[in-house]
């Protein structure tokens, strides 16, 4: 995948887990502009992708991606065994 594919979020496949960055649709003046999701890609159509997190579903407007990569899953929890 290039970096040019990175920024064409409508080609993200459902089923695979991603970080998205975008823009905040109002940032704090003195906040900061973008922040990052991470879930798994539920949909994605032409203004809009669905994507499930831990806490629960949300949607990013596709005008406001600047950048999404696909990332491994979650490292499995360890049992303490003691």
């Amino acid at each position: 995948m290039t970096s040019d594919s990175r920024t064409d979020w409508r080609a993200m496949p459902a089923g695979v887990r991603v970080v998205v960055r975008h823009r905040l649709a109002e940032p704090a003046p003195d906040g900061p502009r973008l922040t990052d999701v991470l879930g798994v890609v539920v949909r994605v159509s032409d203004e809009v992708v669905v994507l499930e997190t831990t806490r629960g579903t949300v949607q990013v407007p596709g005008a406001a991606i600047v950048l999404w990569k696909p990332i491994p899953p979650p490292p499995r929890r360890r049992v303490h065994r003691g």
